[in-house]
C-alpha cells in the first residue's frame, strides 16, 4: 500500500475514554485523521483521555467544522467508505481486503450506524465475536487487521524499534 490515507469516523461518540483510546490506536497504527459527528463528545472533551497525546499530530475533527452533514461527505470521492458494525449481511473482517484510501465508520457506543450511511458505504464489515465489543476495542481490532494484512507487518525489528519505548530493552537471543 503506497498511497494510504486512513480515516476513522466515529458516529456521535459519547465516551471520552473511548475517544481517547481511539486516538491512542490512531497513533499506534498511523491513522491520518479521526472524524466524528454529533455533540456528545464535545460536551465531555475537557476530560481528555488521550494519554499519548495523539491529537497533537493526528487531527480529531468534528465534521460540523467542515460544513458537512455526514461522515461520508467529510472525505474525498476517492476514499472508500467502510462501515464497521454488527450488521447482518456484512463481510467478516478476516475475509476483508482493505482499500488504500479508506474511511472506517463506527457506530456509537449505545447504538448503530444509520441505514442512510450503510446504504452509501462501499463495504460493510464486522468483527466476528459473540456479543459486541466496545468502540475503542473495535477500532483497535480493525486497525490491527489492516496492519497485519499489509507489507508493514513483516518489517520485524524496524517496526519494533519504532514502536517500543525507552523502558523496553529486552531482546530475543
Amino acid at each position: 500500500m503506497t498511497n494510504e490515507f486512513v480515516s476513522i469516523g466515529l458516529t456521535n461518540p459519547k465516551s471520552t475514554s473511548n475517544v481517547g483510546s481511539v486516538m491512542r490506536a490512531a497513533g499506534n497504527y498511523q491513522v491520518d485523521q479521526v472524524l466524528y459527528s454529533g455533540s456528545r463528545y464535545d460536551r465531555a472533551a475537557k476530560m481528555s483521555t488521550d494519554t499519548k497525546k495523539a491529537s497533537s499530530s493526528i487531527p480529531l475533527i468534528n465534521i460540523t467544522s467542515l460544513d458537512v452533514d455526514s461522515l461520508v461527505d467529510a472525505v474525498d470521492e476517492g476514499t472508500k467508505i467502510v462501515c464497521v458494525d454488527l450488521i447482518q449481511g456484512a463481510t467478516p473482517l478476516p475475509r476483508f481486503e482493505h482499500p488504500e484510501k479508506a474511511l472506517y465508520i463506527f457506530g456509537p457506543e449505545d447504538g448503530t450506524i444509520d441505514q442512510k450511511t450503510v446504504d452509501r458505504a462501499d463495504y460493510v464489515v464486522f468483527v466476528p465475536t459473540v456479543g459486541c465489543m466496545n468502540l475503542a476495542a473495535s477500532v483497535n481490532v480493525l486497525l490491527y487487521d489492516r496492519l497485519a494484512k499489509s507489507s508493514r507487518a513483516v518489517a520485524g525489528d524496524e517496526l519494533i524499534r519504532q514502536s517500543k519505548d525507552v523502558n523496553n530493552n529486552v531482546k530475543v537471543r
